[in-house]
């Protein structure tokens, strides 16, 4: 079965010193783990091609498919706020992209081989990484969140050595587009004003068109990132993400989340968590998370002085002024979204009420996950069972919360059911659990057994609905198997 790939690239046609063009290495003996068939389609690619041996080759960077335009992105960044002027696809190669249902799409294939910007590193990728992207990615996207996708998984026959030894693979992955703060940071430090702006220009035509007729355009555009990386900040923390690297290489300009090496989501609440074995100093602890996006979009304002204004003291107070509305849309974003996970309107009363809950939380170390599902059927004293088992059972602290809570609940417009419903389509009941995915991860490497990452993904494609008979893969580790930290795998 021949293999079409729509392949429509722009990238490829920007100066050369953006990139640097080079076919993947091939690999031993690779096998299929998994082919996404639903985004294949959207992509406008044949899934069942996919799964050919043709297919296989071209994911394993054995072959090279037709209108392919294979190369390794140039990128910096500040990594744990160290800077890092060149950085780069050291393990990842950009083969083109496609304009399918949903827009322009980059595929890229990560674990496949050395680059220039290795970095002493093989390029190579360890099973276990590729399957915690694979589930994470794709349990974003089931979220409702803006994140890059899984198209296709294999494993190579070959081992990589890491701590030890361990089965390789490759994974391909989808993304509005690979454009990163760190790109910007590659061409800034180079004093390559030239280069910033054809960056800029390229991100607005592919990203935020309405920026290119804008009385600013590049504020315009600077502005249209922070609005997205603002929000995406504020949904990751309405799910329980930790992200754990949200260093300026992995802050896309899309406002998509990318990079899931050490990532994790909470188990007890508890706004100080940091999981990431490679987050000594907490950095990227669950709730600094807001404070690093600024961070982060500082540096990207310093990357587009020369844009901003026709002298740096004006292009300063150009991006003075834009970042002053990340805090405020943030803040917004992540209140209004709370209220909502408590069947509330937003409003500065009830945004306070779901402040007090997550102090309760934090006290009692209560599930977050299970908490906020539990609020749905807790509007009666009736179904308040489960969430009472939460927080250890009986609770004077939790009974005034529920009493203020179903006060609130009574001044709101809307039906007991009504609210049901819309709170349970914001709080999910199944999350990637550290847990399980260990689990998963451990029987593929293991064992070669993947019909535990197969369950799994099945169950993560419905987060918001109750699945009977799937129940344990939305309970909290027992003590014994709590995760008490993630690693990045690269």
């Amino acid at each position: 079965m021949s293999v079409q790939i729509p392949f429509d690239n722009t990238y490829a046609r920007l100066p050369d010193r953006f990139f640097t063009r080079m076919t993947p290495e091939p690999v031993a003996a690779p096998e299929l783990i998994r082919v996404n068939h639903t985004l294949a389609a959207e992509l406008g690619i044949d899934g069942a091609s996919l799964e050919s041996a043709e297919g296989i080759a071209i994911l394993a960077g054995n072959a090279v498919a037709e209108g392919s335009e294979p190369l390794a992105q140039a990128y910096a960044g500040h990594q744990f706020g160290g800077f890092s002027p060149q950085l780069g696809d050291g393990r990842a190669i950009l083969l083109g992209e496609v304009v399918g249902q949903y827009g322009r799409r980059d595929i890229q294939l990560k674990g496949s081989g050395p680059t220039p910007f290795s970095r002493r590193g093989d390029g190579r990728a360890a099973l276990g990484p590729v399957l915690r992207e694979y589930v994470v990615s794709e349990a974003m996207a089931a979220l409702g969140l803006p994140t890059t996708r899984a198209l296709a998984a294999v494993t190579t026959g070959e081992m990589v050595r890491r701590e030890r030894l361990l089965p390789g693979a490759i994974f391909t992955r989808v993304a509005s587009s690979h454009l990163r703060v760190g790109t910007f940071q590659f061409f800034a430090a180079r004093g390559d004003t030239e280069g910033v702006k054809i960056l800029a220009d390229y991100a607005i035509a592919r990203h935020y068109p309405e920026a290119a007729t804008a009385e600013k355009p590049y504020r315009t555009f600077f502005e249209s990132v922070i609005r997205a990386q603002a929000e995406l900040i504020a949904r990751w923390l309405h799910i329980g993400f930790i992200h754990g690297v949200m260093n300026t290489d992995n802050t896309t300009i899309s406002g998509e989340t990318i990079d899931f090496g050490p990532c994790a989501f909470m188990d007890d609440y508890d706004s100080r968590r940091v999981l990431s074995s490679i987050d000594h100093q907490g950095r990227y602890a669950y709730g600094n998370q807001p404070n690093i996006g600024f961070w982060n979009l500082t540096r990207l304002a310093e990357s587009l002085l020369t844009l901003l204004g026709e002298n740096e003291e004006k292009a300063v107070e150009e991006a003075k002024a834009a970042l002053e509305a990340y805090v405020p849309r943030f803040q917004t974003a992540y209140d209004d979204g709370l209220c909502r996970k408590l069947g509330l309107s937003p409003g500065e009363e009830n945004t306070a009420a779901a402040h007090a809950l997550l102090t309760l939380m934090g006290e009692h170390a209560a599930d977050f996950t299970l908490t906020f599902r539990s609020l749905a059927d807790a509007q009666t004293p009736a179904g308040e069972a489960p969430l009472r088992a939460l927080f250890g059972g009986a609770s004077a602290s939790l009974d005034e919360w529920l009493a203020r809570w179903r006060q609130r609940l009574d001044a709101e417009p809307t039906t007991a059911e009504e609210r049901r419903t819309a709170m349970r389509a914001e709080s999910p009941a199944f999350i990637p659990r550290n847990h399980i995915m260990e689990r998963v991860i451990a029987a593929a490497t293991e064992s070669g057994n993947f019909t535990p990452f197969g369950a799994f993904m099945e169950v993560l494609s419905k987060p918001y609905e109750d699945q009977p008979g799937r129940e344990d893969y939305s309970l909290p580790p027992q003590p014994e198997e709590r995760v008490l930290q993630t690693f990045c795998g690269t």
